[in-house]
């Protein structure tokens, strides 16, 4: 009997894994597993660094790799999740089998009009805090498309700039370069952290670039489906 593939997702900043609702029924093909960044869902509370959200993440990736027999899997990741994907991609290669990076390839150290506005989006959270700097920004999130069900709530926030700060620090297309698993690059097609795209595709050994029509960055929300085909694609790519 084959063995079913699993797909990890990650979430995005300021979400949870219930970012991922619905995609169970969209990809019945394969076993999903959602992960709570520090800070976010089920971690409230938790202090965010790089290393406390790659060994979260890892952690379901090794007890993955545990069951006999060893299923395919891949990694996916949306925005901050992205980033941390590509991480773990990085330094434990052996646990994945195709890496899903969705709003996850631009190269902060690169542009610095996109850092400054990251960072000052962290600052003014500081002095208006989370409760209203959620419902000013879920203002535009609908605006974008998002339905309410899909809005996040304060949680996220006080990890935010602590968040974005190290992925600011950390975050470049070299860290592909020794990865030979494929690599899906997705971002929707006025995604601002798919900026780098082609320069994170030159630095893999297996880029395969996917864009979708008419999306931002709320792709995984406001585009499941579209989003659910590519990632049915990586399970496919690694005989799922």
């Amino acid at each position: 009997m084959a063995v079913r593939p699993v797909l990890v997702l990650v979430h995005g900043t300021r979400f949870d894994a219930r970012q991922w609702d619905g995609y169970a029924d969209l990809i019945p093909e394969a076993d999903l597993v959602t992960v709570d960044l520090p800070g976010h869902g089920e971690r409230a509370g938790a202090e965010y660094s790089s290393a406390a959200a790659v060994a979260a993440v890892t952690d379901v990736l090794e007890e993955v790799a545990a069951r006999v027999p060893r299923p395919p899997v891949v990694l996916a990741g949306h925005s901050l999740g992205g980033y941390v994907a590509t991480t773990v991609a990085e330094h434990h290669p052996d646990l994945i089998d195709a890496l899903v990076l969705i709003g996850a390839a631009a190269d902060p150290t690169r542009h610095p009009i996109l850092r400054h506005l990251y960072s000052g989006f962290a600052r003014t959270l500081g002095v208006v805090g989370p409760d209203r700097m959620a419902r000013a920004t879920n203002r535009v999130l609908r605006r974008l498309g998002a339905a309410d069900a899909d809005l996040p709530g304060t949680t996220g926030y006080d990890v935010l700039p602590t968040a974005w700060a190290t992925t600011a620090a950390e975050a470049s297309a070299r860290q592909l370069a020794d990865l030979t698993c494929p690599v899906f690059l997705v971002s929707g097609r006025f995604d601002q952290l798919g900026i780098d795209t082609r320069r994170y595709a030159r630095a893999c050994v297996d880029a395969r670039v996917r864009v979708i029509p008419r999306a931002t960055h709320l792709a995984p929300i406001t585009h499941r489906p579209q989003l659910a085909a590519i990632l049915r694609e990586a399970i496919d790519a690694v005989g799922g």
